[in-house]
């Protein structure tokens, strides 16, 4: 089988253009790398000061080369993709007409538990390392672990009422388990290295890796519920605002945990940090960083009795919330293993 690659460019004055059937990166005279575009999977641009011909665009969108622009700090700009990936009418219009019915309480309350429970099988992984040779960690850890899974016994039924009257409550449920689950990674961090999370403007080493992971993942999904025939803008759990994806933030809920934190910790703790500069990561450590987080979505886990990558499973969850979401089953969250 070929190797497939996710290509991610972060160097300003670096141009993409197209040499024959390969993908060319050059800057200047000078070429610094070729890729035949049936090898690449997905184009990934970093930054300002990078430029990219039409031709490159076509050919990406002729072999189904998903492209990605991210600000430096990781939040999504822009996704390229092909027209012809969009899914049915029918399955847009199910998606509005279950805002209004159970179905909107229903997957809410499965965003909210596979959230929970994956941030808690975070820590149950980290804590396990730890059992022999720091113990009390390993209690405190487990400990914050349980307490986050009792709080989805409190979580409302599908007859709770509309999604608007119940949000407040599953959000509420969220932030709790969340509270303990920071502290977690507090406890768990070097003492000093993280003060607690931070969205969108943090300029902390910890945070700010967690953020451009975010949003890798957060294109990823937003690919996946594409082809799936779904509008990233019509979500559930997530408040609609205009220019907000909240399906996009729906579905991504579930796998932050085991795809980006897991990763992004596990480096902390073996003691790989980054450089910032100006409170955003350096250009020459945030293809470091999202080589990790892609690399956790080749990795694979059980997902209905056989092991898949994690990109195959969020594209697997997105297909099975657009069935669901028909009328045809049920929608679970995928629980990662530790």
């Amino acid at each position: 089988m070929e190797h497939i690659e996710d290509l991610i460019i972060t160097d300003r004055g670096v141009f993409l253009g197209r040499r024959s059937q390969r993908l060319q990166v050059r800057r200047a005279q000078d070429v610094l790398q070729q890729i035949p575009f049936f090898k690449l999977r997905r184009l990934v641009i970093v930054g300002r000061g990078i430029s990219l011909s039409s031709d490159v665009i076509e050919k990406c969108v002729e072999h189904g080369v998903q492209i990605d622009f991210l600000q430096w700090n990781g939040q999504p700009i822009a996704k390229v993709t092909s027209p012809q990936l969009t899914g049915t009418v029918a399955t847009r219009r199910a998606q509005l007409k279950a805002y209004d019915s159970p179905m909107a309480v229903a997957f809410a309350a499965a965003v909210v538990r596979g959230k929970v429970r994956n941030q808690a099988n975070t820590l149950k992984y980290f804590a396990k390392a730890r059992r022999q040779t720091d113990r009390r960690l390993y209690d405190a850890l487990y400990a914050r672990s349980e307490e986050m899974v009792a709080l989805l016994d409190t979580l409302p039924t599908n007859d709770a009422g509309h999604i608007d009257e119940v949000r407040s409550t599953l959000l509420n449920i969220e932030g709790r388990a969340g509270a303990l689950y920071w502290a977690g990674v507090q406890e768990l961090l070097p003492e000093g290295m993280f003060g607690g999370r931070e969205h969108r403007g943090a300029t902390d080493m910890v945070n700010s890796m967690l953020n451009y992971g975010y949003g890798i993942l957060y294109t990823q999904v937003w690919g996946a519920l594409t082809i799936a025939g779904l509008d990233p803008f019509a979500g559930f759990l997530h408040v609609d605002r205009p220019g907000k994806p909240s399906l996009v933030l729906d579905l991504m809920e579930e796998f932050r945990s085991p795809v980006v934190d897991r990763p992004i910790l596990g480096m902390l703790t073996r003691g790989t940090t980054v450089r910032m500069h100006g409170g955003l990561i350096s250009p020459e450590d945030r293809g470091k960083v999202a080589r990790r987080v892609l690399d956790r979505l080749d990795d694979a886990d059980y997902y209905q009795g056989k092991q898949h990558k994690y990109r195959t499973i969020i594209q697997q969850q997105a297909r099975r919330l657009a069935s669901f979401l028909r009328g045809e089953g049920n929608y679970d969250a995928h629980i990662a293993r530790w």
